[in-house]
């Protein structure tokens, strides 16, 4: 191999050095800033590709989209000061690159140090200033809302976005688990019995009902059966009246036999009478015209 084809592939080598550290690219989904010994030099570039001074200048990198930043468990006290175990998350963006990187030096663990403390002083506050029924209650939302917005606000300095702060779950320490259970085995208890006694009063309001309607059933019934009653003797009373008005000794023999069977009716009856009783007025006089 010639010198002079040397001397050009060591050119087109030092050329195509220069070539690749003087262009850099820049995606959707990146945020980059530029340095110039080691100052900031520019922080605004839109995705595409751009020029910078091979060896004086170097570009950073950054994740431009939303990032989940997940937490460890942590302990917080209620109003009562009942322990739970509150699993969340964070949601967060760069919105700043370049104040990120002044006030963070570009690490994500010190960023997120810096919220996850904001943060956790928000839960701890909300959750100090609230029952328990109201931490695992729909009220929840509405807290990481209020925690979500005062952290947005105190992260801006940061050239930070929160975008969002969820619980992943809340856990009852055993104690506390235990009193709730406690707690809600009484309350079922006692609404068990409010229905045990709601239930015996409908019943005795039943029977009390269905008491009063047998009694105005029978005085109703006895009514109608006294008033048929008293037709039927009414109507007997003409009948009789009427015959009677007719042939008064017939009646009369016919009352006297009427007598004489019911009296004479059973066996070894016995009757202690006067022989000119009454009684044998028709055994006397076989004949019942004659007088």
């Amino acid at each position: 191999m010639s010198p002079k084809l040397i001397a050009a592939i060591v050119v087109l080598a030092i050329i195509g050095l220069i070539g690749s550290n003087s262009l850099f690219t820049v995606s959707e989904r990146e945020l980059a800033i530029q340095f110039a010994l080691g100052k900031v030099k520019k922080a605004d570039f839109e995705p595409g590709l751009h020029v910078k001074w091979p060896f004086v200048n170097n570009v950073r990198k950054y994740e431009k989209r939303i990032i989940t930043a997940d937490t460890a468990p942590q302990r917080y006290l209620t109003q009562e000061q009942k322990p739970l175990i509150v699993d969340y998350y964070v949601k967060w963006r760069i919105d700043d690159v370049e104040t990120y990187y002044k006030t963070m030096q570009g690490m994500e663990s010190r960023a997120r140090m810096q919220f996850q403390s904001i943060v956790n002083k928000g839960l701890l506050d909300a959750f100090g200033e609230r029952t328990l029924q109201e931490v695992i209650s729909d009220a929840r939302d509405d807290i990481m809302r209020s925690i979500t917005k005062e952290a947005d606000k105190r992260v801006q300095s940061f050239g930070i976005e929160i975008v969002d702060v969820r619980l992943k779950r809340i856990e009852l320490t055993e104690r506390v688990f235990e009193n709730i259970f406690e707690r809600m085995s009484s309350a079922r208890e006692k609404e068990a019995k409010e229905l045990r006694a709601s239930g015996r009063g409908e019943a005795e309001r039943i029977r009390a009902e269905a008491e009063r309607q047998k009694t105005v059933m029978l005085a109703n019934a006895y009514r109608e059966a006294q008033a048929i009653r008293g037709q039927g003797d009414a109507k007997s009373a003409g009948i009789y009246a009427n015959a009677f008005s007719e042939d008064e000794e017939f009646y009369s023999f016919y009352r006297s036999l009427n007598a004489y069977r019911k009296s004479l009716a059973g066996n070894g009856n016995m009757m202690l009478l006067e022989p000119d009783s009454e009684f044998f007025k028709y055994f006397k006089n076989s004949n019942p015209g004659n007088k």
